[in-house]
């Protein structure tokens, strides 16, 4: 005859596994916690110098930021660099082939230094755009001047070492 098995044996084998599982998630779930934390620290951008959070947050909320955003724009800083010393990176951001050859064209026609000519990482800008480095606004909305782009921000999406010594990227858009 076959003994049965005792459920306070099979409990008591049970248990110190149970009890560790749930041991580990509660510290995995901590050190989750902690990394989601510190990442959104290092992730977020600082707030400008001079400027307090409850006034950004109160003036984004009424559209004041939006109309001192085209004042800060309006006050961009002169070009101090000629046309001739500006250095241009084109790139081809609506997938028509030879739009960046066309494009490279009419940026040294102008004046200015050509960097890089090729393919945006996206075909699927709407419109075209003109992004500077730090320091180069004024060049930058001169050179989107020159070639009627109504779109200029600083680098979004790009680092200033892939620029490859350039001041201006213009990205082709449809």
């Amino acid at each position: 005859m076959d003994h049965p098995i005792r459920l306070d044996r099979v409990e008591l084998a049970v248990r110190p596994w149970r009890t560790a599982t749930v041991l580990i998630a509660a510290v995995a779930a901590v050190e989750l916690v902690l990394l989601v934390v510190v990442g959104g620290a290092l992730l977020a951008k600082p707030e400008p110098a001079g400027r307090s959070a409850p006034k950004a947050k109160a003036a984004a909320s009424s559209g004041v930021a939006k109309a001192a955003m085209k004042v800060r724009a309006t006050k961009a800083a002169p070009a101090e660099l000629p046309r001739r010393k500006v250095r241009v990176v084109v790139l081809n951001g609506n997938g028509r082939q030879g739009a960046a050859a066309a494009a490279a064209a009419r940026v040294t026609g102008r004046g200015y230094r050509l960097g890089v000519v090729g393919n945006a990482p996206r075909h699927d800008y709407p419109r075209s755009l003109v992004m500077y480095r730090r320091g180069f606004e004024g060049e930058a909305r001169r050179f989107a001047r020159d070639l009627g782009i109504q779109l200029v921000s600083p680098l979004d999406g790009m680092r200033p070492a892939q620029l490859h010594g350039a001041h201006a990227v213009y990205i082709l858009g449809g």
